[in-house]
């Protein structure tokens, strides 16, 4: 499947606004999937998100599981996903251990904006700001850096702390 294709099904399915249906669509689709220019982990992560979207974390939290299974080339660990549902799940202890995983076994840039963002949306602004921290010092210029600082001066803005020199970088007139 190519990623033209993906995303003509990804907008149709939208456009009904039928969450449900498209994650069934993408659960079957990477139940048959063997190749493409999409890995079957980045069709499940989209499966996982349109489960979440219609209200079934359950569902969401194991097509994550199946993609963090499968290996394949995903712009965001599954992992960061599994914690974030876990949280929606009300199971913090095992969301804060998943997160450390990821922490001690590699991240991108990407997935600690995702993380980043995970953790201050359920409270922990400080590990928020370590992780948002972190991605912008392993991000290269460009618009995820700039996410990245965007989102670490969000925080550091919610913990009462003044600006520093990574928060220079942004131009706030934006």
């Amino acid at each position: 499947m190519t990623r033209e294709q993906l995303d003509r099904l990804l907008e149709q399915a939208l456009l009904l606004d039928d969450h449900g249906a498209l994650a069934r669509q993408l659960d079957n689709l990477a139940q048959s999937y063997e190749s493409g220019e999409v890995s079957r982990a980045a069709i499940l992560i989209l499966a996982a998100e349109e489960w979440r979207q219609s209200g079934q974390p359950a569902a969401a939290l194991d097509r994550f599981k199946q993609a963090a299974e499968d290996g394949g080339e995903v712009p965001v660990d599954p992992r960061a996903g599994i914690a974030d549902t876990l949280f929606e799940l009300d199971r913090p202890d095992e969301a804060r251990d998943m997160v450390s995983t990821i922490l001690a076994s590699g991240w991108s840039p990407a997935t600690a904006l995702t993380v980043a963002e995970t953790l201050a949306a359920y409270g922990d602004l400080n590990g928020a700001h370590e992780w948002a921290t972190r991605g912008v010092d392993s991000c290269p210029p460009g618009l995820l850096r700039e996410a990245l600082l965007r989102t670490r001066y969000r925080i550091r803005v919610d913990l009462g702390l003044p600006e520093d020199d990574l928060d220079a970088l942004l131009d706030l007139s934006r």
